[in-house]
C-alpha cells in the first residue's frame, strides 16, 4: 500500500522527502479533530475523502462531479457548472487550512494542502528552522502518489517558508476555483469606481505583539478608507483571505481590483517601523511608497496606529491625491492603549463570520472586559451592544438577569453614540437594537444616517440591507446585500443566507436552494431554518428533515413563541405567513394559527 514504507525506516521525517500513508493518515485525524480548524462538518468530509482516494491510489478520480455525488450526495445530474458547492468547499477549506498552519498547525509535523486547479491534496514534512546561512532548492508542497524519495539539505527552514506560500497563493482558490482551473468570474463591482484591496499587513517581529500591530494597523487603514465616498475599497474579510506578498496581477485578474495596497511592520526593541505602498495591479507600477519610524517609548501604539493609518489613507484617498478626489468623514476616536483591548474588538469580526455560541461566549467576555477598562471606548461598547443583542435574537448564551438582552444591547448602542455620534458601529448597533425592539422606523432613519456617513462600509451595508428586507423593503436591502458582496466576496456566507431569503420570498425556491447552499453556516441555527423550508418548498423531504432536526437541536423552544419571533423581525404579515407555510412543509411545530396569518385573514375580511 502506498506510503507504508519508504525505504527510510528509523529516519527522521527531515531525512525522508515525503511523509509516509500513516504519518499522513495522523494528520488527517488530528485536523479533523481540531476545534482551531476553521472548516464546516461538510469542508471536513471534503477533506477526508480527497485524502483517503489519493492515498489509496485513485487521485484521477477525484474530479467536482465525483465530490458532488460521493461528498455532497448530490444527484446522478449533479452539474459543478450551475451548482458551485465543490468550488465553494475547496476555497473553503484552503483557507481552513493556510491559517490553521499558519497558527494553531506550525508545530504540526505533516503539511496537507489542496493546490489551485484541481482537488487533488499535496502532502510535505513541516520541517524546523535550521541555522545554516545558505538554504538549498525546497521541495514543492507535496508529491504525487509513487515519486521516489529526494534528499533534504540542512536548510529546512527554506523549504518551510516555500510551502507556506504555496498555501497561501492556492488560497485564491476560496474566491474562484474549478476542477479545470478556469477561474471564475467575479462579482461585479461598482461601475464608475476606482477600486482598492489592502492585503494584511506582515508582520516582522516577536510574535504575538507583531502580529497583533500589523492586523490592527489593517483594519485601521481600511477604516479610514471606508470614509472616501469615491472609491469601493474591499471589505475586512476578503482582505484577510490574502496572503501578504500575493501577486497583484493576480489579484487584479480574481478580484477586479485595479489598485492595491500592501505593506509590513518590523519591531526590534522599542522601535516600529511601517512601510506601506501602493500598486497599479494593472501593471504593476508602484504608484507610492513611504515608511514610517516610531518609537514606542515616546507614543503608544494606538495612537502611532491611528496616526499612521490617517497619513496611509490621505496619501492614497484624499482630494487630489493618488487616486482622485475624495471626501473624508472624520470619526476623531482612537482605540485604548491596550494591546489585549484592541485584539478583543479585532476578534468581533471573526465572530460576525462564524456566528456561532462558542464564540459568542468568548467574545462577549473579552468584550466586557474590554469597556470595564476603557469605558470611553466607544467602538468596543457597540460592538458589546450586537453580542448582547445576538442572546435574544440567536438565543446564544441567554443570561438571566433583571435587564433583557435587548434594553442591555440599547443601552450598550446609546453609550457608544453618546462617545462618538458618528462612530458607523455605533450607528450600526443603534439600529440593529431598536429594529429589534420592535422600532422598525427608528431603527432605518438610524440606518440611513449611518450609511450616509460611511456608504463603503461593507459590514454597514449588509446589516442595513438586511432590516430593510425583513421590514418588506427586500428590493432595496437585496440591492444592498448585492453591493456587500460585490465588495467583500470574503463575507459571502452572510449575504448569501440573507439573499436566499429573499429569493424564497419571492418565491424563486431554485435561486434560494443555490444561494443557502453557498452560506454554509452550520455552527448557525436560522441557517438550518432557513435551509429546511426552501428545501421543503421543493419537495425535498430528506434534506428538509435533516436541516429541520439541525435547527430543532439547536433552538428547540423557538416555537412555543413563534409569533414573539416573527413580530421581533418585523416581518410584513404576508411574509411570515409564508414563513410558517414553509415551516409546515418541513414539520417543524409551528402554531396551528399564526399571528400574522390570523391577521391576514382579518384583512381579506375587511376587503
Amino acid at each position: 500500500m502506498l506510503g507504508e514504507s519508504d525505504g527510510t525506516d528509523g529516519a527522521s521525517p527531515q531525512a525522508q522527502s515525503q511523509p509516509a500513508a500513516d504519518d499522513v493518515r495522523a494528520q488527517l485525524e488530528v485536523l479533523l479533530a481540531s476545534p482551531d480548524l476553521d472548516a464546516p462538518a461538510r469542508a471536513r468530509r471534503f477533506l477526508r475523502y480527497v485524502v483517503e482516494e489519493t492515498l489509496a491510489g485513485r487521485a484521477d478520480r477525484i474530479k467536482a462531479y465525483a465530490i458532488g455525488t460521493e461528498v455532497f450526495e448530490r444527484t446522478s445530474d449533479f452539474d459543478a457548472q450551475s451548482d458551485p458547492v465543490v468550488r465553494i468547499e475547496a476555497g473553503r477549506l484552503r483557507r481552513a487550512l493556510e491559517r490553521y498552519y499558519l497558527s494553531d498547525g506550525r508545530s504540526d509535523p505533516v503539511i496537507i494542502t489542496i493546490p489551485k486547479g484541481a482537488y487533488v491534496p499535496h502532502f510535505a514534512w513541516q520541517t524546523p528552522h535550521a541555522a545554516e546561512s545558505h538554504p538549498s532548492p525546497a521541495a514543492g508542497p507535496g508529491y504525487p502518489v509513487g515519486s521516489p524519495p529526494r534528499r533534504w539539505t540542512p536548510w529546512l527552514g527554506a523549504a518551510t517558508l516555500v510551502v507556506v506560500l504555496l498555501a497561501g497563493l492556492v488560497l485564491w482558490g476560496m474566491l474562484r476555483d474549478d476542477a479545470t482551473g478556469a477561474p471564475q468570474a467575479s462579482a461585479p463591482l461598482p461601475s464608475g469606481e476606482p477600486t482598492l484591496v489592502v492585503i494584511p499587513f506582515a508582520d516582522f517581529g516577536e510574535p504575538p505583539a507583531a502580529r497583533t500591530y500589523a492586523d490592527g494597523l489593517t483594519e485601521e487603514i481600511l477604516s479610514q478608507l471606508a470614509r472616501f465616498k469615491e472609491i469601493t475599497v474591499l471589505g475586512r474579510e476578503t482582505s484577510r483571505s490574502i496572503s501578504p506578498g500575493a501577486d497583484a496581477a493576480r489579484i487584479r485578474h480574481d478580484l477586479g481590483a485595479r489598485y492595491v495596497l500592501e505593506g509590513s511592520v518590523r519591531t526590534a526593541a522599542h522601535r516600529l517601523r511601517i512601510t506601506g505602498r501602493l500598486l497599479d495591479a494593472e501593471t504593476g507600477i508602484v504608484l507610492w511608497s513611504q515608511t514610517y519610524d516610531e518609537d514606542l517609548q515616546a507614543s503608544d501604539i494606538f495612537t502611532i496606529q491611528d496616526d499612521v493609518a490617517r497619513k496611509v489613507a490621505t496619501a492614497v484617498a484624499q482630494p487630489y491625491g493618488i487616486i482622485q478626489r475624495a471626501r473624508q468623514t472624520q470619526s476623531g476616536m482612537r482605540a485604548p492603549n491596550d494591546l489585549e483591548a484592541n485584539s478583543c474588538t479585532l476578534r468581533f469580526y471573526e465572530y460576525r463570520a462564524a456566528l456561532s455560541e462558542e464564540s459568542h461566549a468568548a467574545i462577549r467576555a473579552c468584550l466586557e472586559r474590554t469597556v470595564g477598562l476603557h469605558a470611553d471606548y466607544a467602538t468596543a461598547w457597540a460592538m458589546l451592544s450586537v453580542v448582547y443583542l445576538d442572546e435574544d435574537r440567536f438565543g446564544f448564551n441567554p443570561r438571566t438577569e433583571p435587564a433583557t438582552a435587548i434594553e442591555r444591547s440599547l443601552e450598550a448602542a446609546r453609550r457608544a453614540i453618546r462617545l462618538d455620534p458618528e462612530n458607523v458601529r455605533a450607528l450600526q448597533s443603534l439600529m440593529m437594537a431598536l429594529f429589534f425592539a420592535q422600532r422598525p422606523v427608528e431603527a432605518l432613519e438610524v440606518g440611513e444616517k449611518a450609511v450616509a456617513l460611511n456608504p463603503n462600509d461593507t459590514e454597514l451595508l449588509g446589516e442595513f440591507g438586511t432590516r430593510l428586507g425583513q421590514a418588506g423593503a427586500w428590493r432595496r436591502g437585496a440591492e444592498l446585500l448585492e453591493q456587500a458582496l460585490a465588495r467583500n466576496p470574503g463575507h459571502s456566507g452572510y449575504y448569501s443566507g440573507t439573499l436566499a431569503v429573499y429569493a424564497y420570498m419571492q418565491r424563486d425556491y431554485t435561486r434560494a436552494e443555490s444561494l443557502i447552499r453557498q452560506a454554509a453556516l452550520e455552527k448557525f441555527p436560522l441557517y438550518h431554518f432557513v435551509a429546511s423550508v426552501i428545501y421543503a418548498q421543493l419537495g425535498k423531504a430528506t434534506a428538509a428533515a435533516e436541516a429541520r432536526d439541525a435547527f430543532l437541536r439547536m433552538r428547540p423552544t423557538i416555537f412555543d413563541h413563534w409569533d414573539d419571533e416573527m413580530a421581533k423581525r418585523n416581518y410584513p404579515p404576508e411574509d411570515a405567513a409564508h414563513f410558517a407555510e414553509g415551516a409546515r412543509k418541513a414539520g417543524f411545530p409551528v402554531p396551528a394559527r399564526t399571528a400574522a396569518e390570523m391577521a391576514l385573514q382579518a384583512s381579506a375580511a375587511r376587503h
